[in-house]
């Protein structure tokens, strides 16, 4: 159980440091209200493959590690409970 312990600390940690990287890497989404007001386009090339360029992929793998980290987290708090 104590192999296990540290396995996961490990992860925790690495994904931890992965998730700071990411999050500081992303561009601040530009339209916020004032999108709404100006009644920014939503329905344009770039806005429906905005999931294939680098922000997109970004935004997805931050995601998937804050997913990781609260699923590390709670996993970390039932293994220090046995």
């Amino acid at each position: 159980m104590e192999i296990a312990k540290y396995v996961v600390l490990i992860l925790y940690v690495i994904v931890c440091v992965a998730l700071i990287i990411l999050a500081t890497m992303q561009n601040k989404e530009k339209a916020g209200a004032s999108g709404a007001i100006t009644g920014s386009s939503t329905n344009n090339f770039y806005e429906q493959n905005k999931g294939r360029t680098k922000e997109g992929k970004l935004k997805r793998w931050t995601i998937i590690l804050g997913i990781l980290f609260v699923v590390l987290a709670v996993a970390l708090g039932i293994l220090y409970l046995v």
